[in-house]
């Protein structure tokens, strides 16, 4: 290891002890899950928390050099698996223990901020891993369409949503999603908010999401955010974002 890498590596070392993400275990790379990931159909990503953390659905490293094998790793393994294990200790023992997260979510405003921040934190991380991949083509015809019709363009609509999360301030995220007429739209929402929830200014069915919290990109890209949302449209699973699309239509 050079010089120069090994400054680097304390550097990064002294953010995550800073952040509280380093364990103290070394980091020995990543871990990698195979193809029998995440094998859940969209739809399912609403029902119940189930027992055990569910898996990425692709490698650590499968997404770079848009985003970097450490990044997703501590996104994956510290944030979203403490989102998902404090959720399990807000609800249990209580009438939410078991109950659908979209049902959850439809009485968010009656919900303690625990549940509100660690539920809406699993979900919403779930659905963003879905979303991920690389290989897909682009939006369907179908989608396509939708997007030109609205927005001019799909250019157009990548424009639109790049700002939505370029100008959510502090810690959120952005969205493309259906509305209860139909009609798609572009907005963003704060800290673990998702527009399945009833508290939420933005409501509809999430079609395609982007994690705008500086641990989803610091470590890589620091402070610029625009880099980072620009390397997202290089990983953007079109094919989930095309499903979840006509199964909205239908719902």
């Amino acid at each position: 290891m050079t010089v120069m890498n090994k400054k680097q590596n304390m550097e990064r070392r002294k953010f995550f002890k800073a952040a509280g993400l380093l364990t103290a275990a070394a980091y020995i790379g990543p871990k990698v899950y195979g193809s029998k990931g995440l094998q859940v159909k969209s739809s399912a990503l609403e029902g119940t928390v189930p027992a055990e953390f569910p898996p990425l659905p692709f490698a650590y490293n499968a997404l770079e050099p848009h985003i970097d094998a450490r990044t997703m790793e501590i996104h994956y393994d510290k944030h979203h698996r403490a989102y998902y294990t404090n959720f399990l200790a807000a609800v249990k023992g209580t009438p939410l223990e078991g109950k659908p997260l979209s049902e959850i979510f439809a009485g968010m405003s009656k919900q303690t901020d625990a549940v509100r921040n660690n539920g809406g934190g699993y979900y919403n991380h779930l659905f963003f891993w879905k979303n991920l991949g690389t290989g897909s083509k682009g939006p369907s015809a179908e989608l396509s369409a939708a997007l030109t019709k609205l927005f001019g363009s799909v250019d157009k609509f990548k424009e639109t949503f790049t700002t939505a999360a370029k100008t959510r301030f502090g810690s959120g995220w952005a969205w493309l999603f259906l509305g209860a007429d139909k009609n798609l739209a572009v907005a963003s929402s704060p800290n673990q908010d998702n527009p399945l929830m009833d508290i939420s200014p933005v409501k509809g069915t999430p079609l395609l999401a982007l994690d705008v919290w500086e641990h989803a990109y610091y470590l890589k890209y620091q402070n610029k955010r625009p880099d980072y949302i620009e390397a997202f449209w290089n990983v953007v699973n079109w094919d989930e974002v095309n499903s979840r699309y006509s199964a909205a239509l239908k719902g």
